[in-house]
């Protein structure tokens, strides 16, 4: 009897931990859940239908696109604008610019470094899923997709917008509409179409 009374209480005794126990399991799923929050943005494109991960734009490709929109003016979208580099790229080069993003730490990067630059403070920064973004007010597009999504994104351009507009394509061509220039090579290819129907 005495023996089963000693387990039972010893059972009882390890089962509840020491206070620095307590500490260390507290602080380790706080730790735990704050990598979580951080990384979700950053992990969850991979569940989307088509994944565009964060990739920053080379200063190739910075000059691909500068060249690109050489002699154009207006207003000027650039589709997954992550850390905002081409929107304020275009706005030094005079363009309305304004970006879309799904990331919400993106967006708020952005929308902070505009804010922080008086340069840049004419720039809007928008989170929106780009299939349900209105590409009408812009004549001059640019984008950072995947492979995957080029389809449908060219699907979107062709209902959405004017005879005229622009379209830079970064990394991975359109696939059926005949580009009037190619810059670059490898990943830093840019790719500029004009929309005539």
């Amino acid at each position: 009897m005495d023996l089963e009374v000693n387990l039972q209480a010893n059972i009882k005794n390890s089962s509840t931990p020491s206070p620095f126990g307590k500490v260390l399991i507290y602080t380790t799923g706080g730790l735990a859940l704050g990598v979580s929050v951080i990384c979700i943005p950053f992990v969850s494109p991979a569940f989307r239908k088509f994944c565009l991960p964060y990739v920053p734009a080379t200063n190739n490709q910075l000059h691909g696109v500068t060249t690109a929109l050489k002699g154009r003016t207006g207003r000027l979208l650039d589709v997954g604008s992550g850390d905002g580099r081409i929107v304020f790229t275009a706005a030094r080069l005079g363009f309305k610019a304004d970006g879309v993003e799904l990331n919400l730490i993106l967006v708020y990067y952005s929308r902070l470094a505009s804010i922080l630059n008086n340069q840049y403070n004419k720039t809007k920064f928008y989170r929106c899923n780009l299939w349900k973004f209105d590409l009408v007010p812009y004549n001059n597009i640019v984008i950072f997709g995947v492979e995957q999504m080029m389809q449908e994104f060219e699907k979107k351009l062709l209902r959405e917008v004017n005879d005229g507009t622009v379209v830079v394509a970064c990394r991975f061509p359109l696939p059926n509409m005949v580009p009037i220039e190619t810059i670059g090579h490898g990943v830093d290819t840019v790719w500029k179409y004009v929309v005539k129907r």
